[in-house]
């Protein structure tokens, strides 16, 4: 299980387990620093397939109270201008038995080449190595550009994911998603719906993942599109550290 909750999330996109949060014995504050050579969020590459370095801080209370905020560098252009992603999110969890639950808010904040920020309300429940996410877009602010300013619940991401852990301290991941709505298109210039995939192998910070889509074709590079339709193979690795 990840520590940390934007840790998890993009391990979740990896196909990987870890978005349930269990309250610690008392308050206390981490970070988690990774580097990995491609950014995949929701099947998408959000570097170019290009490296990037991530990092964050997060908050957990004895209660289930959760917050923190996470930073990476994307890329979404062809001109090879970098630019950057930082979240900020909250949430609360907890456990009855073998069961986990996890509600939360999370804002994404880019600069002016991701043309606008958005954020999500999130719901999962989560049994033993089992977990079903879901994930609704609450606003979009567009910097520029028609079309670009969606409502409440115009987008939505489901997530099934399934973690395997072996006695040899490894941990293999299998994930499944679904991501539709307007937002969806903008978001990747290609379908209002598509499926994402994943299978990972994880232990002491490494992992290695194969992702892919179900999409049936992509935009040129010089629109921003990545091969997004095709099977990516990413490797990363991260650690933790209590502040």
């Amino acid at each position: 299980m990840k520590s940390t909750f934007k840790k998890a999330l993009v391990a979740l996109a990896l196909g990987s387990s870890g978005l349930m949060i269990t309250a610690p014995a008392s308050a206390e504050l981490s970070a988690n620093v990774s580097v990995t050579n491609n950014y995949i969020w929701r099947g998408l590459t959000q570097t170019t397939n290009e490296a990037a370095v991530q990092g964050g801080i997060d908050y957990a209370h004895e209660s289930g109270f959760y917050a923190g905020t996470w930073a990476s560098n994307v890329q979404y252009g062809a001109d090879d201008v970098y630019s950057y992603e930082h979240d900020l999110y909250f949430g609360y969890s907890g456990s009855a038995g073998d069961f986990t639950y996890d509600v939360g808010y999370l804002y994404y904040n880019y600069d002016k080449e991701a043309e606008f920020d958005f954020s999500e309300i999130y719901g999962s429940i989560g049994y033993m190595n089992f977990s079903a996410t879901l994930f609704l877009l609450a606003d979009t602010e567009a910097d520029e550009g028609p079309g670009q300013d969606f409502g409440f619940a115009e987008a939505s991401y489901i997530s099934l994911d399934y973690a395997i852990p072996l006695e040899s301290g490894v941990e293999i991941g299998l994930h499944v998603g679904h991501h539709e709505g307007d937002f969806a298109e903008a978001f990747n210039g290609l379908t209002d719906s598509y499926n994402d995939w994943a299978v990972s192998v994880a232990k002491d910070g490494f992992t290695f993942a194969v992702t892919g889509t179900d999409m049936d074709s992509d935009m040129p590079a010089a629109m921003g599109g990545y091969d997004n339709d095709e099977i990516k193979f990413v490797v990363s690795y991260g650690v933790d550290f209590d502040l």
